[in-house]
């Protein structure tokens, strides 16, 4: 007899708050370092992902899909961001996860987290650059960027370091008001910057989070001991740093060797021929040996995260894991 599909009642749909309820206490860092390193280990499956850009108005949406070897489930994300969503009141971010049998095909699970997954995901991954990467005296984190990113990567450097100095760049001033009313709410202290290369020059841990279309930071803004994870930089099209910081770096590492070659900061850079394919290391070869990280506190270090499909297929299996363990409605 063949294979059937389980009934529909099976099917589970779970919606933000549920899922957030579901994942508390849920270590996303230590998950990251799986994704990362299984990422690099081949085992597992993602074909490259596919995007849509929009000019009218602005966003773009991404779609990756993928599997671990050994899982149970296959996993689509569909994540869209539109850039003038905040002027009409709504999130920026809007999407869905998808986990379907590998047995069947049969779907499983919606996950209706509208980003939320990605966005923890990716904050998680931040940290993870850090925990490897970062100087070990960290004097002052520096963000480019006010959006929800730009603070979740900061409660994610928490749990790396004890640094509470914030000094943050937005693109209007009452963004960055906004933002450093709400940070010193939750116990830093928090200086607006006038420009990208003053926060430069006041902290060595700097996280660029922004949809910018042109850098914001310069080589000669950035001082010795400096590491910066990108972030923002999420298409072909986007850049934050000037490439010629990549060629000047120690350490350049990425999420996924061949997602990087054709975006974000190393894409640009090695368009510009200032940098090659063969500098590049993984994050997930720098989990399995740490000593391919930071060697010395006078390195500069950047980690261009593009985000990859692993990523999105751990936190997947996670909240599946927390949903056959629940009680959440079906």
């Amino acid at each position: 007899m063949p294979n059937q599909d389980p009934p529909a009642s099976a099917l589970r749909l779970v919606r933000l708050p549920e899922l957030q309820a579901m994942l508390a206490g849920f270590d996303c860092i230590a998950a990251m370092e799986q994704a990362f390193r299984a990422a690099s280990e081949g085992s597992i499956v993602a074909p490259p992902g596919g995007e849509l850009l929009f000019d009218d108005p602005a966003g773009d949406a991404h779609i990756k899909f993928g599997y671990r070897r050994e899982s149970d489930h296959y996993v689509v994300k569909v994540i869209a961001g539109f850039y003038d969503n905040a002027r009409l009141g709504l999130p920026g971010l809007g999407g869905l996860v998808l986990l379907l049998s590998r047995r069947t095909g049969a779907p499983e699970a919606i996950l209706l987290d509208d980003g939320w997954l990605t966005n923890l995901r990716a904050a998680a991954a931040g940290a993870v650059a850090a925990r490897y990467l970062a100087p070990k005296d960290v004097r002052a984190i520096g963000v480019l960027g006010t959006g929800v990113q730009a603070r979740m990567q900061v409660e994610q450097l928490q749990t790396i370091t004890p640094c509470r100095e914030l000094v943050v760049w937005g693109r209007t001033t009452a963004n960055a008001e906004l933002y450093a009313r709400d940070m010193r709410a939750r116990g830093f202290r928090v200086a607006i910057a006038p420009s990208p290369a003053s926060v430069a020059e006041r902290a060595n841990l700097i996280v660029t989070v922004t949809p910018s279309m042109s850098p914001l930071l310069a080589k000669a803004d950035i001082r010795r001991g400096t590491h910066i994870t990108a972030i923002g930089a999420d298409t072909a099209e986007k850049t934050e740093l000037d490439p010629a910081i990549l060629a000047a770096a120690d350490i350049v590492a990425v999420d996924e060797r061949e997602l990087a070659l054709g975006r974000g900061e190393v894409g640009h850079a090695i368009q510009a021929g200032l940098i090659r394919a063969d500098v590049l290391v993984e994050l997930g070869q720098i989990v399995a040996d740490p000593g391919r990280g930071r060697r010395s506190d006078a390195q500069i270090t950047v980690v261009d995260l593009g985000g990859t499909a692993a990523q999105d297929i751990l936190m997947a299996e996670a909240a599946m894991a927390a949903l056959s363990a629940s009680r959440v409605p079906r």
